[in-house]
C-alpha cells in the first residue's frame, strides 16, 4: 500500500521519514469518513525544513496534476497530518521543474520552454502553493543598500487569525526550497466611508 502513495523515479528509494508520511496518510484513509478522497493521491518526497530551534515544517510534495485535489481536502487533512506528525507544521506543494534557458551559442535546436517551467513562474507557483488558503493580494521587492533583495508578499486578512503562527514557516520553506529572502505580511484594514 505504501508504494502506491509514494511515486519515486526509477532507481529512487523513499526515505525512513517519507514512508513514516505515507503510512500517516494511508491511515488517515481507513480511518477517516472525510478524507476518502486521498485513496487515488499520491506524494512524489517529502522533505523536513528546521524553522527554528525547536519548530520544524514538513513539505510534502505531491503530483502537479493531483494538486486541485489535495486542494480539495487541504485544510481537514494538513490538521490531521500535523497530529500524526507531532506538531510539526505541514504544507502541500505540487512538484514542478523548472527548464533552463536554452544555451544562445548551441547550435543543436532546443525545446521550446513554456512560460510555466521558468524559474519565475515555478518559484511564484510554489509561494501560492504555500500559503494555498490564503491569497496573495500584493509583492514587494525591497533592495538593500548591499545589493541583496528582500521580497515582501501580502496576504489577505481573512485568513489571518489560521495562518499568523504559519509565516515564520513559510518564509523559511520558501527560502529553503528558492533561495529567495522572502517576509510575509498581512494587509492593512481600510477604514470604509
Amino acid at each position: 500500500m505504501l508504494n502506491k502513495k509514494i511515486i519515486k523515479p526509477a532507481g529512487k528509494v523513499a526515505t525512513e521519514f517519507e514512508n513514516t508520511v505515507a503510512q500517516a496518510l494511508v491511515d488517515l484513509e481507513n480511518n477517516n469518513t472525510e478524507l476518502k478522497d486521498l485513496k487515488d493521491l499520491s506524494v512524489c518526497s517529502v522533505k523536513e525544513v528546521d524553522v527554528a530551534e525547536s519548530k520544524k515544517a514538513v513539505v510534502i510534495f505531491v503530483p502537479f496534476r493531483q494538486l486541485k485535489n489535495y486542494n480539495k481536502i487541504q485544510q481537514k487533512l494538513t490538521y490531521e497530518v500535523e497530529k500524526k506528525l507531532g506538531g510539526k507544521q505541514v504544507m502541500f506543494i505540487a512538484q514542478r521543474r523548472i527548464i533552463r534557458k536554452p544555451a544562445t551559442n548551441n547550435k543543436i535546436k532546443m525545446q521550446k520552454r513554456p512560460i510555466s517551467r521558468t524559474i519565475k513562474a515555478v518559484h511564484d507557483a510554489i509561494l501560492d502553493d504555500l500559503v494555498f488558503p490564503n491569497t496573495i493580494v500584493g509583492r514587494r521587492l525591497r533592495y538593500r543598500l548591499d545589493g541583496s533583495k528582500l521580497h515582501k508578499i501580502y496576504l489577505d486578512r481573512k485568513e489571518m487569525l489560521s495562518n499568523i503562527s504559519k509565516v515564520d514557516s513559510f518564509s523559511a520553506v520558501y527560502h529553503k526550497l528558492t533561495g529567495k529572502e522572502v517576509v510575509f505580511e498581512f494587509t492593512q484594514q481600510t477604514a470604509e466611508n
